[in-house]
């Protein structure tokens, strides 16, 4: 164990959203590039692989993800004493209806509580994960709104307060644990030879989990990159078939993908978001009608799908 004086003489860094695939990910970052962190989870005691770490310490959450209001900021606000900047990684894919109001309240909602306390207690630096296609205003779902709320919101508070803020707009990011290329090969060892597949057409650029913490890193250390909203994407775009397919393929169970018409899959985003786990939802559907991929001209990220899926998107029982 370090003791307390040790562990305080590293910058210390919050994270919100630090358990989940990319928290863990950009912990071990930011503690390799000599920071302390200190994450905030609502489940402290299932996270025993992030707080045996000497220099990370895992607490739990003063305040619930949905709620607004100042003893909410003064109770985050505490816990940020003595840090030198906060990151907030906090987002839902799915909300339990079809309402967009959960979705306001998880990313719009705590990024106003988040902010608050950072301005109460005087942290200079907040690090924000928003979306490719994340727009307030033309965003094709709730989830692509509600994220350009929340990072448009953040930028503006922090302009007028005193915060130096960035923001980070990836791609679909893979890597190992992730929910992306992980389910589809899980999803086609039970497709009998075709895999039928809604918005087969969707692009995306998908990029490296490392590449994405690499550049949170980056931001911290460099205030040039305050202000800025970054797009991070991969080498390369795809479609999502090809995703799927190339998924199946390395998991040691080829199909062939089948492309549904788009009313069989506006069907399906109906039934499946009463599934259990929401395996597709009518905004899923409509935030695949957005293509996930960067500007010409825009920056790509170095590393390759095809180098780190084979490593973790492998047969089972090999």
């Amino acid at each position: 164990m370090v003791d307390a004086a040790t562990f305080s003489s590293k910058p210390g860094v919050l994270i919100l959203g630090g358990t989940g695939f990319v928290g863990q990910v950009l912990v071990r970052t930011l503690t390799e590039a000599g920071y302390a962190v200190t994450v905030l989870s609502r489940h402290a005691s299932l996270h025993g692989n992030l707080a045996s770490h000497p220099f990370v310490h895992v607490l739990g959450l003063p305040i619930k993800p949905d709620a607004d209001d100042a003893d909410s900021s003064s109770s985050l606000a505490e816990l940020l004493q003595g840090h030198v900047a906060l990151i907030n990684l906090v987002g839902i894919l799915n909300e339990p209806r079809h309402t967009g109001q959960v979705f306001e309240q998880v990313h719009v909602g705590f990024t106003h509580i988040a902010l608050a306390a950072a301005h109460q207690a005087g942290i200079a630096r907040y690090l924000h994960m928003s979306a490719l296609g994340a727009d307030a205003v033309n965003g094709s779902s709730f989830y692509l709104r509600s994220k350009g709320a929340a990072e448009s919101w953040a930028h503006e508070f922090g302009s007028s307060h005193g915060i130096a803020v960035t923001s980070f707009r990836p791609s679909v990011i893979f890597g190992p644990g992730d929910s992306f290329l992980s389910r589809f090969a899980a999803l086609a060892r039970l497709m009998p030879g075709v895999f039928p597949l809604a918005c087969a057409q969707a692009r995306f650029a998908p990029v490296y989990v490392g590449d994405v913490c690499d550049q949170f890193l980056a931001a911290l250390r460099d205030p040039g990159k305050a202000g800025q909203r970054l797009d991070l994407c991969g080498p390369r775009d795809y479609a999502l078939r090809d995703l799927v397919a190339y998924a199946a393929r390395v998991s040691g169970h080829p199909r062939r993908v089948l492309p549904l018409p788009d009313w069989v899959a506006r069907v399906q985003a109906r039934a499946l978001e009463f599934a259990p786990g929401k395996p597709f939802t009518r905004d899923n559907y409509a935030s695949l009608q957005t293509a996930s991929v960067c500007a010409s001209g825009c920056p790509r990220q170095p590393t390759r799908l095809e180098d780190i899926a084979p490593g973790y998107v492998g047969r089972p029982h090999q």
